[in-house]
This record gives structure tokens, sequence and C-alpha cells, in this order.
């Protein structure tokens, strides 16, 4: 809590956590963004084990797990929360036992409560058409950024990419004889992504634009901000956020609501379960099948609302 001293994590502790994040970051190729969370996952649980008086990895067992879970669960985390906390002790302490720090994994009976499986909002055609067509209404004007920003709204409706791979994207990773982006995703693992023709002129017109904002700090940078330098997350974000809010007829909110909006078109314009898992990247497919159950709702919700026996 605070105002309160944490637990003093011993060395003991501290070791086998950098060697751990080390192997996330050099074995397993996990992203500096991934490592990071996993680490402020990890403390939490070292601290916690701290306080219940363990001073080396050997004397975590599992009721310091759930004492552990449970202290968060009382202050209120979500449960998706618990979940991924629960998932990284457990990938530490399996690494742990297979390096020979720990003589047994205390994990391995640890249970976590499910995700909540929140069917995410995506928006109907007539939005995203309307979205679009606002973005190029303000392009029209021939400003820099406007420009700029319809070709970001048009990528990633077209494409589904998440902002992390829209902004680290380079001006030659852009193919527009093939109509394709060459995108590096979760990690680094790079994949092939089509785009339609609208996002093919709207990267186009950016591109002429693009030299309105370019400096030497530019670099091969595809979109930039205001100043020159590469586009931040926080700055598509804020880009997207704006654009949602001015169709006044929805509560989504952020780059993600584009992604799930892609996907859920393309499901529901026919496109099969594989296609759309690679257009993705998701590892698993069953993370691409949430989007079959959005499909299933919104037509129980039309079936609802037109048929006279529904």
């Amino acid at each position: 809590m605070e105002g309160e001293d944490r637990p003093s994590v011993t060395d003991s502790l501290n070791r086998p956590l950098a060697a751990f994040l080390r192997y996330l970051s050099l074995e397993r190729s996990r992203s500096a963004h991934t490592v990071r969370a996993y680490e402020s996952d990890l403390r939490s649980m070292l601290e916690s084990a701290a306080g219940d008086g363990a001073v080396d990895l050997g004397a975590i067992d599992l009721p310091m797990l759930r004492r552990w879970l449970g202290r968060q669960s009382d202050s209120g985390l979500s449960r998706s929360t618990l979940a991924r906390r629960s998932a990284a002790a457990r990938s530490f302490l399996g690494w742990a036992a297979r390096e020979s720090l720990i003589h047994s994994d205390p994990s391995i009976r640890l249970a976590a409560p499910k995700r909540q499986q929140n069917l995410p909002e995506v928006l109907h055609q007539g939005q995203a058409r309307r979205l679009v067509d606002d973005a190029a209404v303000e392009a029209g004007c021939g400003d820099a950024v406007a420009v700029r920003d319809l070709a970001l709204i048009e990528v990633l409706y077209a494409t589904g990419v998440r902002v992390g791979e829209l902004v680290g994207l380079d001006v030659d990773d852009v193919d527009f004889e093939r109509r394709t982006l060459r995108v590096l995703g979760k990690g680094d693992k790079e994949r092939t992504v089509p785009f339609g023709a609208p996002a093919g002129e709207a990267l186009t017109e950016w591109l002429s634009a693009r030299v309105a904002l370019a400096n030497a700090h530019s670099g091969a940078a595809l979109f930039l901000g205001r100043r020159g330098a590469r586009l931040g997350q926080r700055q598509a974000r804020e880009v997207v956020d704006r654009a949602l809010r001015g169709l006044g007829d929805t509560s989504a909110r952020g780059p993600h609501t584009l992604r799930h909006t892609a996907a859920t078109h393309l499901l529901d314009g026919g496109a099969d379960l594989r296609s759309v898992q690679e257009l993705l990247g998701h590892a698993s497919l069953a993370t691409t099948q949430l989007y079959t159950h959005v499909s299933v709702e919104r037509l129980r919700a039309s079936y609802i609302a037109a048929h006279p026996r529904a």
C-alpha cells in the first residue's frame, strides 16, 4: 500500500529473476515490452513471498503463491490481470525447476480465475465508412498531418495491424505493386499483410505530404509526428480516439477497435479463420475465434430486431 515499505527482496530472489528475464529476451526473443510486463508481475510475486518469509526461490511454496494472488484479488485487480500474473509465476517457476534452481515447481497446482471473455467493441460497416470518409474530408485541406491521419486510419482498418506494428513501419516496408506491408509482430515475427486500393491511395498521398514534416530525425519511419520524428503509439491512439469521438454514435476507443473491426468484417465477408489468424499475427487460433463470437452476436441481434417470431 502507498506509504508502506515494500518487503525486502534478497539477492537470492533477485538473481534468478534477472536470469529469467535474460532468457526471455535472448533465447525466447520476447519484446522489451513483454519482458517489462513479466518483470512487473514477478517482482510483485517476489515481494509478497519475501513478506511471507521467503529468503530464496526454494522457500516459495503453493500457499505463498495463493496468498499472493488472494492479496492481489483483494486489492481490486481484474480477473484478467490475476490470470496473467498467475501465468507469469508458472512460467518463471517452471523455468527455475528446469534449470535445477529449485527441486520442484510449486506453481503446478496454482489455479487462477479464467479470463473474462469480453467481446471486443467493433464498428458497423457504416460507421467504419463514415470514419474514413470524415478523415478524408479533413485531409482534403492538404494539411500534412490530416493526410497522415487518413493514411493511418485507412491502414489500421485495412490490415488490422497492432498500433505498435503500425508505428514501427518503415517506408520500404510498403510494397505498392503487390499492395502489402512487411510487419514485424510480437516475438519479432515477420509477416506480410495485404491492403486494399483505398489504403494504397491514402499511403501514396501521405508519402507526398510526408516531405513537409520530414527532417534529420525522421529516418526511414513511415509515419511521422508533427516534429518529424517517428510517430509514437500514444500519438497514434490520440488520432484514432479523436476520429472515433467524431462519429458520435460509439463508445469504442483506441486503435485496437479498428483491429477488432477489420477481423470481424473479414469474417462477416466470408474470410476463413486461418487466413484471419495469419493476417492478425495471432499465435493461437483460439484468439482469432473470439471474432466468430462477435459475428454470431451481431447476427443474433439482427435476428431479434428483424424476425417477427424472434
